[in-house]
């Protein structure tokens, strides 16, 4: 089995303090377009979205002063890859305690890519009752849709390939908070292990060969004797 491909830090997108002002526009845009907070419900997608969602609430807290409904949506049920994720996939529970009949329902995830993961949390969604409206909201938007699905509520659009990676790093669940651009390193190959091989004879005979020729060749001898004539 070849060794999966590693990943490295190719560009720090934003820091905390730069993810911190981004909630807090988003917030104030939400608040922007619905006069009536008092019908909006966030839900997350679990994992990063979940702590989104409650920044989020919080920032509209303070900006407005009106408690927003948080919710959490598991979606691993509803993924259309769910036989291929994992033998066991970690399933971590939704949480919605409140009735989302005639709400304006925000979903909230961190990366918005090929537009499934959102499919299936509208799918799972639908289960739960009838919302007056769904939007989103995503901290980045990284391109390359396959499903006609936009985001509502943008922290930032990035333009990546398809082998690179964003990564959201967030206090909650990580231990800091961090985006991150990963590119994906070249497969290291395990190198054999093999014997020493001995060296070969070949150069060792004829270096000594040389030197035995070397050593046999007499020296010219200077006569002390004085020629007589």
């Amino acid at each position: 089995m070849s060794p999966a491909p590693t990943l490295r830090k190719k560009l720090d997108l934003m820091d905390e303090a730069r993810i911190a002002r981004t909630l807090a526009r988003m917030a104030h845009e939400v608040a922007e377009r619905h006069s009536d907070l008092g019908r909006v419900a966030l839900i997350g997608i679990r994992s990063r979205g979940v702590p989104l969602a409650r920044r989020l609430a919080r920032a509209l807290h303070e900006a407005t002063g009106t408690t927003i409904a948080v919710g959490a949506l598991d979606i691993s049920l509803y993924r259309d890859d769910f036989t291929s994720i994992a033998a066991q996939p970690i399933m971590r529970g939704t949480e919605i305690p409140f009735s989302i009949d005639g709400r304006v329902v925000i979903l909230v995830d961190d990366v918005l890519f090929t537009g499934r993961t959102v499919r299936a949390a509208l799918d799972q969604l639908i289960d739960f009752g009838r919302p007056s409206r769904i939007e989103l909201a995503v901290l980045m938007d990284r391109g390359h849709r396959e499903l006609p699905i936009r985001a509502d509520y943008v922290g930032r659009t990035l333009t990546t390939r398809r082998d690179e990676v964003v990564e959201v790093k967030l206090i909650e669940e990580d231990g800091r908070d961090a985006v991150e651009l990963m590119e994906r390193g070249p497969v290291r190959a395990t190198a054999s292990r093999s014997l020493p091989q001995a060296p070969s004879a070949g150069p060792k005979k004829k270096a000594g060969k040389l030197r035995a020729t070397k050593e046999q060749t007499p020296k010219k001898r200077t006569s002390s004797r004085r020629r007589v004539r």
